[in-house]
């Protein structure tokens, strides 16, 4: 298998970080599964960017969170490219109702945020696992967030959720590395896009240039700058697993 262009899927990459690693893979020289649940127009126009970079590409709609659904994607990534050498654990979903409106948050709510972010990262990894045991250097990169460490004003499912992805990622280190598959993962802070205008709605601009402010490197990240910490685990730090790389611009460590 190593004489093999190697594979990574990464999960909710039709927008955002998803997009931003799946585009970095193939510019890395990776052939790419492209995961997603609902916007396959976007996923489309991601699989377009890496297939100008090189990759051979693969465009998987799956719900992380339905076991049936996952079982398929990953026969489907086996029958086209044979292989898995990188999993990056990217989708996630949220709702709109901020932490101190719990009360509100039905169980249905709850039930598919953890669905999603934390049983969806479980069943990807179970599921690909035979794959990146073949592999000669198989990594995991899970998407967490600043507030699974650090909880806010984030909705309450979603803080919960990444604070459970946060353990996950450093008990799947223990439990994977003995068959070599590094498992590590990427914290944004506070990131531009659209992920973030739709939880702040009208008060995006003004609160990101507030946070941007407050923060040493005077700005807050994008979702390239997550990719960047991703790659740097996938690539380099082959020594490295359990950890969990926060990219906030420095805001963290004086707040």
């Amino acid at each position: 298998m190593s004489t093999e262009r190697r594979a990574a899927l990464v999960t909710g990459a039709s927008t955002g970080i998803g997009r931003a690693e799946a585009i970095a893979l193939a510019r890395a020289g990776y052939d790419i599964a492209i995961n997603y649940s609902r916007s396959e127009d976007e996923a489309r126009k991601t699989a377009e960017t890496c297939e100008q970079a090189g990759a051979a590409t693969l465009l998987v709609r799956c719900d992380v969170s339905d076991e049936d659904d996952v079982r398929a994607m990953i026969e489907a990534i086996k029958a086209r490219f044979g292989r898995l050498d990188v999993l990056c654990n990217n989708a996630g979903t949220s709702i709109t109702k901020l932490a101190w409106e719990f009360e509100k948050v039905t169980a249905e709510e709850w039930d598919r945020v953890f669905g999603v972010n934390v049983k969806g990262v479980f069943l990807v990894t179970k599921h690909a696992t035979p794959l990146l045991r073949q592999s000669d250097d198989a990594c995991i990169v899970n998407t967490n967030s600043f507030v699974g460490a650090r909880p806010g004003p984030q909705p309450l499912p979603y803080s919960a959720s990444k604070g459970a992805l946060w353990t996950m990622t450093k008990a799947l280190a223990g439990a994977l590395g003995r068959s070599g598959i590094r498992v590590n993962g990427v914290a944004p802070g506070w990131m531009e896009g659209e992920w973030m205008e739709r939880m702040l709605g009208d008060s995006y601009d003004k609160l990101m240039t507030q946070r941007a402010k407050q923060t040493p490197l005077q700005r807050v990240v994008d979702a390239e700058d997550v990719a960047e910490a991703a790659m740097s685990l996938i690539l380099m730090n082959k020594s490295v697993s359990g950890v969990i790389m926060v990219i906030d611009g420095g805001y963290g460590a004086v707040t």
